[in-house]
C-alpha cells in the first residue's frame, strides 16, 4: 500500500465511527427504555439551555361561597430554565507502523475498521459514564430522592422500593434501574432465595427487580470507595439522563519519519452534552468541565418545584454486604 494514502483515511475513520456509534446508540436507547437517551441533537456554545413555564399548581385554592369578598394572593407566571453542559473528550493518539500491516498482508481498511469500532465504543462509554456521573451527583446532593442504607445494610429490593417511595404517586414513572454488574448479581441472588420469586417454564426472567428494566454497566460513579464501600443504583424516569451528541467528531491521521521505521498515529477530538432532568448545571461552575466538576452535586441544583418532575431516585447500600 502507498504510505501517502494513509492521510485520506482520516475522513473514512470519522464517517465509519459516526455510523457505528449511531447504530449502537439506537440499540442502547431501546434497551434502556428511553430513561438514558443518547441523541444526535447537538447544540452551539458551552451550554444547552431550555426555558419553560414553572408549575402553577399552587394557584389552586379553596373558596367559601358564603363568605364576604376578600383579596386573593396572586401566583406569578414565571419561567424556569434547564441547563446542560458541553463536555470535551479525546481519543488517542493511537500509533502503529504501516509496515506492520503490509508485513501481515493486512489492508488499511482492516485498520480503519478496528480503530473505528474501538473509537465508537470509547465515545459511547464516555458519554454513559459522564451522564451517569452527573445524575448520581445531582441526586446525591438532593436528600429527598436518596435512600441510603449503606451504614448498616446492602442494597436490597426493599432499599429500591423505599427509594421509589420518595416519588410517592410518581413512582410509577420510574422505568429503569442503572446498576453495576456486582449489584445486579447480588439482587439476583436475593431473588433466588426469595420464595416469592419463582422461575416458571417458558418464562424465565434473568433479572426482575420491581418490574423495572435493569441496565447493567460498571460506571465508576455507581461505586464509591470508603468506609463503607458504597454501591449505588439509579432509578430513572423517561428521559431522566440525556446526552446531546452533535456528531462533531474530528479525526486526524499523521504518518511521520524520524524513527527507525515509519510510524502512523491517529487522534480524535469530540464533544457531547450532559443533561439531568429537573436539575441544571450551574454556569458559574465553568465551561468544558472536568469529571471532578461534573461529579460535584452542588453544581447541579434542582430547578423544578417537585422532585416528581426530576430524573429519578438513588438507592445506596454497603457494597461489601
Amino acid at each position: 500500500m502507498a504510505l501517502a494514502n494513509m492521510e485520506v483515511y482520516s475522513d473514512e475513520i470519522s464517517g465509519t465511527t459516526i455510523e457505528t456509534l449511531d447504530q449502537m446508540v439506537e440499540k442502547f436507547n431501546q434497551a434502556s427504555g428511553g430513561t438514558i437517551v443518547l441523541t444526535s441533537q447537538g447544540f452551539q456554545g458551552d451550554y444547552f439551555k431550555q426555558s419553560m413555564f414553572s408549575s402553577l399548581h399552587s394557584a389552586q385554592r379553596r373558596v367559601d361561597r358564603n363568605a364576604a369578598q376578600a383579596s386573593a394572593s396572586a401566583t406569578d407566571l414565571a419561567q424556569i430554565e434547564s441547563v446542560g453542559v458541553k463536555v470535551a473528550g479525546a481519543f488517542g493518539p493511537v500509533r502503529f507502523e504501516p509496515s506492520q500491516l503490509s508485513w501481515l498482508l493486512k489492508s488499511p481498511a482492516q485498520a480503519i475498521e478496528a480503530i473505528s469500532l474501538n473509537l465508537a465504543e470509547s465515545i459511547m462509554q464516555d458519554q454513559l459514564n459522564t451522564v451517569i456521573l452527573a445524575g448520581v451527583a445531582a441526586m446525591e446532593n438532593n436528600a429527598s430522592v436518596v435512600q441510603d442504607d449503606s451504614a448498616s445494610a446492602a442494597i436490597t429490593q426493599t432499599t429500591l422500593n423505599n427509594a421509589h417511595a420518595k416519588f410517592g404517586d410518581g413512582s410509577q414513572n420510574i422505568m429503569s434501574h442503572i446498576m453495576t454488574g456486582a449489584a445486579a448479581h447480588k439482587l439476583l441472588g436475593q431473588a433466588l432465595t426469595n420464595s416469592a420469586q419463582l422461575f416458571t417454564a417458558g418464562n424465565v426472567r434473568v433479572i426482575d427487580i420491581l418490574g423495572k428494566i435493569s441496565v447493567i454497566t460498571d460506571a465508576p460513579a455507581l461505586y464509591e470507595a470508603g468506609t463503607p464501600n458504597k454501591s449505588k443504583i439509579l432509578g430513572l424516569v423517561s428521559n431522566g439522563l440525556v446526552v446531546n451528541d452533535g456528531g462533531d467528531l474530528i479525526t486526524n491521521i499523521d504518518t511521520a519519519n524520524g524513527q527507525t521505521r515509519i510510524e502512523t498515529t491517529m487522534q480524535a477530538d469530540y464533544t457531547f452534552g450532559a443533561n439531568v432532568k429537573g436539575y441544571k448545571y450551574l454556569v458559574a461552575s465553568g465551561n468544558s468541565p472536568s469529571d471532578a466538576v461534573i461529579g460535584t452535586g452542588t453544581n447541579w441544583p434542582q430547578y423544578v418545584t417537585s422532585i416528581k418532575h426530576t430524573a429519578g431516585v438513588l438507592a445506596i447500600g454497603d457494597a461489601d454486604l
